[in-house]
């Protein structure tokens, strides 16, 4: 038992982080509310030194495995690879609005399928923000684009568990590997994206442009050139770059797909992602002949400080007896029928998530799932029903989510107003069906494929 000094300092410290993440005083990065609050969680001696080696063990995998994948996003980015993306967005849209905005979805659901969810926002909304720039579009008419892309880059981490750093923590807690996650989760997830992407249509479908003018628009592509998508003499620079680009493009590809064949034959799913990124490395420096330590620079470190500290906070509340308190709750709920477990549990860790951010509410969750003495399949399905309330339900209040705070400090640094009642107008329609509309595709899912 802990004294209560210690008990009252770490619940503290957890609420002073959130407080400090929600408000963001002077643009302050969301690492340094969660180093504060680790440091004092630590201080109270509601986490050991034998904890952090513990909580080392989990998070440094995972982390290595994020740091693989923003390595190659910058890769990429060095060769013009998300330039010549948006010019081929516009070039293949024909002057459609609709079109350019199932393009807009498709593009930021590979991104986080190829990178994760916050490298997706951060290299997705630029674009969006440069091609609408040109393209004369008010701001209203920006909206349905800016904000379902959002929305769908961050959902669609639900998918496969390396697309966000939180679920691969979350994976290692569990002991599930990689591939059995996606297996049982890429279907009912996928769907349930569809299911999104379907209601933003109908909710937009009135403030999307019918047509769209191409003819002003320009965009830099490689070295500083000004390309048009529709003009012939540039026809010639766009197909040259085409072969490298899909070559780049088939690279990442199989990169990803050895994620879940290493984590099937039980080899280091980070150390493969480590190989992939050194290769592309290698790949820029022989063709550009940049040097990479510009790299190291270039990745956003913060990210993953702020995930350790997050797991530090959350130690501590386990520690003093909030997971106990949690088994206690919820035992009886999760004990019942796999729909009814499903879909319970993947409501609460949505409700905690809007409530706390997305990072706490599903360690918590998951570290509280370990000690209820489950069954495999009734553990698996409440974890997978975790992922599925975390990145998807979370999504009902911008606070949910670290992207969607990274994609709203992104729109106000460039001018582009989305208030909060603008957004959750939209996501208090969309976000609550698809979340159960998910889960009971899950269930449906394993019960069909895994019982």
């Amino acid at each position: 038992m802990y004294q209560p000094s210690t008990v009252i300092i770490t619940i503290f410290a957890f609420f002073l982080t959130m407080v400090m993440i929600f408000i963001r005083p002077k643009n302050m990065n969301e690492a340094i509310p969660a180093t504060i609050g680790a440091v004092i969680v630590m201080l109270s001696g509601s986490v050991s030194l034998a904890d952090l080696m513990d909580i080392s063990s989990k998070v440094t995998g995972a982390a290595i495995t994020i740091i693989a994948t923003i390595v190659m996003a910058i890769v990429l980015e060095s060769f013009g690879f998300f330039r010549w993306t948006a010019a081929l967005m516009l070039k293949v849209s024909k002057g459609s609005g609709i079109r350019l905005f199932w393009y807009t979805l498709l593009l930021c659901f590979l991104m986080t399928m190829f990178f994760n969810n916050d490298g997706s926002i951060l290299i997705t909304t630029p674009i969006l923000i440069l091609i609408f720039k040109n393209i004369g579009l008010k701001n209203r008419q920006k909206i349905p684009y800016l904000l379902s892309g959002a929305l769908i880059a961050t959902a669609s981490s639900a998918p496969i568990g390396v697309s966000n750093i939180v679920n691969l923590i979350a994976l290692k807690i569990i002991g599930m590997d990689l591939y059995l996650q996606t297996a049982m989760m890429f279907v009912p997830s996928t769907i349930g994206l569809l299911f999104l992407a379907y209601l933003l249509l109908l909710v937009f479908k009135k403030d999307i442009p019918k047509e769209i003018r191409l003819h002003s628009y320009t965009l830099p592509l490689l070295n500083n050139n000004r390309f048009h998508p529709l003009q012939r003499k540039n026809e010639d620079m766009f197909e040259k770059q085409k072969k490298l680009m899909i070559q780049m493009l088939i690279f990442v590809f199989i990169v990803r797909i050895s994620l879940f064949v290493a984590s099937f034959l039980n080899i280091s799913v980070s150390l493969v992602a480590v190989l992939g990124s050194i290769i592309l490395l290698i790949w820029r420096w022989i063709h550009l002949k940049k040097n990479p330590k510009d790299v190291l620079f270039k990745i956003p470190w913060h990210i993953l400080i702020f995930a350790f500290c997050m797991y530090v906070i959350i130690y501590g509340l386990h520690n003093i007896g909030l997971t106990a308190l949690l088994v206690e709750q919820l035992s009886s709920i999760v004990n019942g029928s796999l729909l009814h477990a499903s879909v319970t549990m993947g409501i609460i860790t949505a409700f905690l998530s809007n409530l706390f951010n997305n990072h706490p509410a599903l360690m918590v969750s998951t570290m509280a799932l370990t000690e209820m003495g489950l069954e495999p399949l009734l553990t698996q399905t409440v974890y997978l029903a975790n992922i599925i309330g975390s990145d998807i339900g979370s999504l009902i209040l911008p606070i949910g989510t670290l992207a969607t705070l990274i994609w709203m400090d992104i729109l106000k640094k460039n001018n582009i107003k989305i208030t909060w009642l603008e957004y959750i107008k939209v996501t208090i329609i969309v976000i609550p069906p698809t979340l159960v509309f998910t889960l009971i595709g899950l269930y449906l899912w394993l019960l069909l494929v895994f019982v």
